[in-house]
Order: C-alpha cells, then sequence, then structure tokens
C-alpha cells in the first residue's frame, strides 16, 4: 500500500515496485483518510507511508493504526532527513524502517526483503 498525498510519487513508486516486485499487488492511495479505512479490509503486508500529508499527516496515520489496533508494517517515506523524524519513528512498533526520497531501484530490494 502506498499512501502519500502527491499522486506523482505514489506512481514513482508503484514503477519502481513493478520493476523490482512485479508479483506484488500495489494499491494506492493519495487520500491518508480513505488509506486508513481500507487498510482492515485490504489487509496490506506494507505500507510505505509519507509524513508531510494534510489533515492526517503520517505521524495522525501511525497513531490512528495504533488506535485501531492495525499492526502492518510501515515504512515512512520521507524528503525528510530530520534525525528527530527518524527518532520519532521508533516510538511506533510497526514502523519497520525509514527511507528518504527519493528511492531508487537499488534501495528498494532490500526494503522488500520483510516480505519474505
Amino acid at each position: 500500500m502506498l499512501v502519500d498525498d502527491v499522486a506523482i510519487s505514489n506512481f514513482m513508486m508503484k514503477k519502481m515496485l513493478g520493476k523490482v516486485a512485479p508479483e506484488f499487488d500495489v494499491i494506492e492511495f493519495t487520500s491518508p483518510e480513505q488509506a486508513i479505512n481500507s487498510i482492515k479490509e485490504s489487509s496490506p503486508d506494507l505500507i510505505f507511508l509519507d509524513l508531510n500529508m494534510p489533515h492526517i499527516d503520517g505521524w495522525k496515520f501511525l497513531s490512528l493504526m495504533n488506535e485501531n489496533n492495525l499492526d502492518h508494517k510501515v515504512y515512512i517515506l520521507t524528503s525528510s532527513t530530520n534525525q528527530l523524524d527518524i527518532q520519532q519513528s521508533k516510538q511506533y512498533k510497526n514502523v519497520i524502517g525509514f527511507l528518504v526520497k527519493p528511492l531508487n531501484l537499488k534501495s528498494l530490494p532490500d526494503a522488500l526483503k520483510v516480505m519474505d
């Protein structure tokens, strides 16, 4: 599952995932509200979550996941290199990594090893 309010970011990420792991079904959301409401139904194996979004940012999204006992694995995917963001991400048990945009095809396979 891709959750990013910028459609082109989701598009690029989906293309990269298609090249590295074509066997995965990728669902994408530009609305974090719709994404959080679909998690139980879609039960994604992995969520790539942007931090900087309007209305519900990545931190609020993670809090809503916790409140709803949704323990799906999450990679934070952001352009932020702020060490405070990295530290804050460690407070969430389902966050398994912090990836800095733009990702490249070389870094993505390592991120997907959690799926094995």
